[in-house]
């Protein structure tokens, strides 16, 4: 087995996931790189496996991939989701399907076969989940509860696996975004978002990998929610 560590990122082809990878990359890791649309990486430690996260399947030829081209598992961020704000009563079975699949489904398929293969190294590892503040402090401007039922689900999960396999060496923690300048923000501005933040400090992809690596690095930190929000989960 090679001492170079490995982790595997979804949700990796733009946004969080884009910075998650450059910042993994950085610190040396080997990166597996999941979402429906990822291109293959001109660089060799990068290898793409394209695939809709929703689906077990995928979780399978990832997990397959990173075995195949490094021999090991160290590290999972559960960073792909998709968020739908509309009114309660306006949520259709599609987007109860595709929240559920997405959010919860693809955090489930992957989280499993990755804690399995950590056992099977010897035990180790860390597993991060990327929720959402709205979960803990929801806003009247954004209805959002697809969002707190999938995510505020990962939030619960945290907690319970990393007590669960605390005595094996596996850690597991969240980082919890406010609102970050990504593609997903469907064109608000910085300074729109800026301004639903306390601090009136915009959100960036930077801020939120710093936050993962803080997590990758700390050996201590396990079962943490790591808000990386401007202050939204202190209130307004």
């Amino acid at each position: 087995m090679s001492d170079q560590k490995v982790v595997i990122i979804t949700g990796a082809s733009q946004g969080i996931g884009a910075g998650l990878v450059e910042a993994y990359r950085k610190i040396g890791y080997a990166v597996v790189a999941n979402s429906r649309s990822i291109k293959p990486s001109d660089d060799q430690y990068v290898v793409a496996v394209a695939g809709d996260i929703a689906d077990p399947a995928t979780a399978e030829n990832i997990v397959t991939t990173a075995l195949e081209r490094f021999g090991r598992i160290d590290s999972l961020v559960n960073n792909a989701g998709i968020f739908t704000a509309k009114p309660f009563t306006d949520f259709t079975a599609e987007d109860y399907k595709n929240n559920i699949g997405i959010n919860l489904g693809g955090f489930f398929y992957l989280t499993q076969r990755v804690i399995a293969q950590l056992l099977k190294q010897g035990g180790g590892g860390h597993v991060v989940n990327v929720t959402t503040t709205l979960v803990e402090s929801a806003n009247s401007a954004i209805p959002s509860v697809l969002a707190s039922v999938t995510k505020g689900g990962l939030a619960a999960a945290t907690k319970s696996l990393a007590i669960e396999y605390a005595a094996r060496g596996i850690r597991v923690n969240a980082v919890s975004p406010g609102f970050i300048d990504t593609p997903i923000q469907g064109g608000a501005t910085p300074e729109q978002l800026a301004q639903l933040h306390p601090n009136k400090r915009t959100g960036t992809v930077e801020d939120i990998a710093r936050g993962v690596i803080y997590l990758e690095e700390s050996p201590l930190v396990t079962g943490e929610f790591l808000h990386v929000d401007g202050g939204l989960s202190a209130g307004r």
